[in-house]
């Protein structure tokens, strides 16, 4: 089955509508990384399973600034550390940019099931996918802080 849309595209429209309407943040986006590596520097990313007729994970990576900015702006208070409100936090990001592409998938008859999300603290960690998944990295920028949401996925 082929994806009849671009996957960083829909990544992007998602992540801007859940910016905009629980953090009431603007997000800008730069040009999206298919299918290999990429320079991310996170202390702290959330992942969301996928299982169904999409099978993979969704990461936000996020440094430690970013993720404390991210978190404050959901909460609506001052963010010191890297704590379970900002695990949390992106954690919470990370399922409802997954559920929107949960909907826009459902529009060609794909059907996504999620997982509950976790989180990974740390100062250098890599997250991988299966051998022949598809990987999408879309990098973005809150008030210009860099962070990244990535997809890595087997169409079945």
């Amino acid at each position: 089955m082929a994806v009849e849309f671009d996957v960083a595209s829909e990544i992007l429209k998602a992540a801007q509508d859940v910016f905009l309407t629980m953090l009431m943040v603007e997000l800008e986006s730069e040009d999206a990384i298919y299918n290999k590596q990429a320079d991310i520097n996170a202390n702290l990313t959330s992942m969301i399973g996928l299982g169904g007729g999409i099978r993979g994970v969704l990461a936000i990576h996020c440094p430690a600034n970013v993720a404390k900015a991210i978190t404050g702006n959901f909460l609506g208070m001052e963010i010191e550390e890297l704590n379970d409100d900002v695990k949390d936090a992106i954690g919470e990001i990370a399922n409802m940019v997954a559920g929107n592409l949960k909907v826009v998938y459902a529009t060609i008859n794909v059907n996504i099931e999620l997982a509950i999300p976790t989180s990974v603290v740390g100062e250098s960690f890599n997250v991988c996918g299966a051998a022949k998944a598809q990987r999408v990295i879309v990098p973005l920028l809150m008030a210009g802080k860099r962070f990244w949401i990535e997809l890595m996925y087997v169409v079945h």
